[in-house]
């Protein structure tokens, strides 16, 4: 069992071998990841602002009551901060991407493997 913990990297980083001639492959994973992070964003904002939305109704809505008011300024601090934090998220992969060379927006084609229909 002991022997087996230590080939698992090596077996783990086989890949990394096979591909060593090639690493066209890292450019399309680096898209792929961009390409899925620029499609859940607005689903992420949408959800944060919904939420911030929310905290508002329940802010105006308890007009006379202290601890709905409260619950709803929670809500609305915590929209804003996830507001910020996705966007800010958005700006960093958009940053990193324009550093390694990659364009999250644009399709990729996945490499084709010798053998493998």
């Amino acid at each position: 069992m002991k022997k087996l913990a230590q080939l698992l990297p090596l077996f783990l980083l086989l890949p990394v071998f096979a591909f060593a001639q090639d690493l066209s492959y890292l450019d399309t994973l680096v898209g792929e990841i961009g390409g899925l992070v620029a499609a859940l964003i607005p689903v992420v904002i949408a959800i944060g602002l919904l939420f911030f939305i929310w905290g508002l109704v329940q802010y105006i809505a308890a007009s006379g009551d202290e601890a709905a008011k409260e619950e709803g300024k929670r809500k609305m601090i915590w929209g804003v901060i996830a507001l910020f934090v996705i966007v800010a998220v958005w700006g960093l992969v958009e940053i990193l991407a324009g550093l390694v060379g990659a364009d999250p927006g644009a399709e990729t084609e996945l490499p084709s493997v010798p053998g493998v229909g």
